[in-house]
């Protein structure tokens, strides 16, 4: 393949990784990678953790020092987006060129979806997807002594709850839900959440949105759907992201609030991909297509679209897999809930040790999650990879062990 030009747009974890599997498969041919940020492509997580609790330095999240770049030949353009893509031509088009491709990847992420209320224009809100957020961010609540007021109780804007307060500030958080994270894990297991972060003196206003923001002389208050006021010093706002596909439509590729793609990551075009948070893949594990938003799938989805583009026979069947960390909480969670009948934990759900699993009404495993349990991801995943029927008294017993229980 000496001679021809593969062509990524996006400079996350996904497209850094993809191009790191292009020089280890051994392809020999030009390989660009543009990056929309002025920033070395860096992974997400420690913008909402590590980071920005002060933990871990900026470069710890970086996927590649830039002499990896240069020492591997890859044509890394930071500070560069693509403005058109012509899948006919086979080009991609920049403020500064036009670039012919033979395999073009798309990983142009997810960007943060913003609020329209009355008062959204002009009062300051944190939003978190990049490293300028997160900076930002830090420098507002790291210095403690704070009114925050959080408007969503997703993953981001818990871990942002949990800094927040680590710094010393003072939370409320507004969530229409009646539990946090519902749309991820219910009522039942969001409401351990719901506890985890009352424990920490946050005030958790559930079913409870945001109805606009307010100035208050040279102040913001943050008024809900009640009527009540809340005064802020600093607002973040964790409502969801939305797939930045715009690209992909204007060239004509199958989208569908995200870029369609088969189990090898293949769009309507077969010669463009798409992974990460632009894509919602068939996964044959499941039967459907699944857009899953998180580090793990763009870790895996990268290089797998790599070899993809190599003509390599791949299939991405990955069980879907996050993490949050918490306070003094860690979690990994594994697989997809959709459909599920019920909750069986094993181990002490009060205390915040244990084992969750979402079954179906066959008593499958669809997902599970360990919480301040550790080294149980691989048999939680097989599990769901048995699609088996378990013995339900067995799998809420901490004294049998995961991996004999597939098949009942």
């Amino acid at each position: 393949m000496t001679g021809q030009t593969y062509v990524v747009i996006g400079g996350g974890l996904a497209g850094a990784k993809a191009v790191e599997t292009l020089r280890e498969e051994g392809f020999a041919g030009q390989v660009v990678l543009l990056a929309g940020e002025k920033r070395l492509p860096y992974e997400r997580p420690p913008l909402s953790k590590g980071f920005l609790l002060d933990k871990d330095p900026a470069d710890k999240a970086t996927v590649h020092d830039e002499g990896w770049y240069a020492a591997h030949d890859v044509d890394l353009r930071l500070g560069t987006w693509a403005d058109a893509v012509d899948v006919q031509q086979q080009t991609v088009t920049t403020e500064a060129e036009t670039l012919h491709y033979d395999k073009l990847l798309l990983t142009t992420g997810a960007a943060p979806r913003k609020l329209k209320i009355p008062g959204s224009d002009e009062a300051p809100q944190h939003y978190l997807r990049t490293f300028g957020n997160s900076e930002r961010l830090k420098a507002d609540l790291s210095t403690g002594g704070r009114r925050v007021v959080v408007v969503g109780a997703g993953w981001i804007g818990l871990e942002v709850t949990a800094a927040a307060r680590t710094y010393g500030n003072e939370v409320t958080v507004l969530e229409p839900q009646a539990a946090p994270l519902q749309a991820a894990l219910g009522e039942e297991m969001g409401a351990v959440f719901a506890t985890l972060h009352r424990d920490h003196d946050v005030d958790l206003r559930l079913a409870t949105g945001v109805a606009s923001f307010e100035r208050l002389g040279d102040a913001w208050v943050v008024v809900d759907v009640n009527g009540h006021a809340h005064p802020a010093d600093v607002i973040v706002v964790g409502v969801g992201v939305r797939p930045v596909t715009d690209l992909a439509e204007a060239a004509g590729l199958a989208v569908d609030n995200v870029v369609v793609v088969d189990a090898s990551l293949r769009t309507s075009d077969p010669n463009v991909f798409a992974a990460g948070d632009v894509a919602s893949a068939f996964n044959p594990l499941l039967g459907r297509h699944l857009r899953v938003e998180h580090w793990a799938n763009a870790l895996n989805a990268g290089p797998l679209a790599a070899r993809a583009m190599l003509g390599q026979d791949v299939t991405y069947d990955r069980v879907p897999y996050f993490f949050s960390d918490q306070y003094d909480l860690g979690m990994e969670f594994s697989g997809h809930p959709e459909g599920y009948t019920r909750v069986v934990t094993r181990g002490d759900v009060d205390g915040r040790e244990f084992i969750g699993f979402w079954l179906d009404s066959e008593n499958r495993v669809l997902a599970g999650m360990n919480v301040n349990v550790w080294d149980v991801t691989d048999a939680i995943q097989a599990l769901v990879r048995s699609r088996q029927p378990v013995d339900v008294a067995r799998l809420s017993d901490p004294g049998v062990t995961l991996s004999d229980l597939a098949g009942g």
